[in-house]
């Protein structure tokens, strides 16, 4: 018996959504049935092009279009307040928001010892793989919480619990293996990861109870621009192939679609859960 995983009616926002990981899960949204607003910091021309294949608009193009099926926004995501703007934005174009992919990051390609790793990169990478998920994580909760009165009341949540199949939304955190076993040469990196999935088990206990389940998705090696350059190096990417159990690196949509399943109505009763996927990588290391 055929199924698909449908999401038709709901508004998603993926961070860092031009390319990779974001790329990929944007088309499976649409594909099963959300629309979806994504952001992107400079890959305009990726961007545009990932809109016209979800047959969508961008941000600017019409500003009369009701319901629009998929749409660019650029924004720089380096703050709490780029994040709640970035969600304002998606809001004030999509009319609602029923769930929040959080995949935007930074790391640095190479290795930089503690001892001489400068400040400034270390208050970068906090800041946009973290301080920028509060931000959004802050406004997308509210505006969960703010649209779905009624459905909280039809789903009996104040007797204690929605019914199967019910969720007010999905958050959606994109850590890694770093954040649980760390990185040598990447401290910055794999304190934001760790720290993403600590506020993933913070979240889940607050929010579960309202109907918002928030969960995270702990990739390994993907094959993404971000890691091309490393995975290129033959003596580097041969050993990074080797420590993991499948033997390869991950494509972007093996990513993208554990990424989806936690929005689905299949996913129903998962909250608070990272979901390793990296090919048994992290069971090894």
């Amino acid at each position: 018996m055929a199924f698909a995983l449908d999401l038709d009616g709901k508004v998603a926002l993926v961070t860092g959504g031009s390319r990779g990981i974001g790329a990929e899960t944007v088309r499976l949204l649409r594909d099963a049935g959300a629309r979806v607003a994504f952001s992107y910091r400079k890959a305009r021309a990726q961007a545009e092009a990932l809109v016209a294949e979800c047959d969508g608009t961008s941000a600017a193009d019409d500003p009369s279009c009701v319901a629009p099926l998929c749409i660019a926004i650029e924004q720089e995501l380096s703050s709490p307040a780029d994040g709640r703007k970035l969600v304002e934005s998606a809001v004030a174009a999509m009319g609602r928001l029923d769930i929040l992919v959080a995949n935007h990051g930074v790391w640095e390609a190479e290795d930089v010892p503690i001892a001489r790793m400068d400040e400034a990169q270390w208050r970068r990478t906090l800041a946009v793989n973290l301080d920028a998920v509060f931000g959004l994580v802050q406004a997308a909760v509210g505006q969960m919480q703010g649209q779905a009165d009624g459905l909280v009341r039809d789903a009996g949540l104040e007797t204690g619990g929605a019914g199967p199949g019910f969720a007010r939304g999905h958050i959606v955190l994109i850590s890694s293996t770093a954040g649980q076993r760390g990185e040598a040469f990447h401290a910055d990196y794999a304190v934001t990861k760790g720290a993403l999935i600590s506020l993933t088990k913070s979240l889940s206990t607050e929010l579960a109870p309202q109907g918002i389940r928030v969960n995270c998705v702990a990739p390994g090696w993907v094959a993404t621009d971000m890691s091309k350059a490393t995975l290129a190096n033959s003596a580097t990417g041969e050993k990074i192939a080797a420590a993991i159990p499948l033997g390869r690196v991950a494509t972007a949509r093996e990513i993208a679609g554990p990424i989806v399943f936690l929005c689905t109505p299949l996913a129903g009763f998962i909250s608070g859960e990272v979901l390793n996927v990296n090919g048994g990588a992290v069971l090894v290391g």
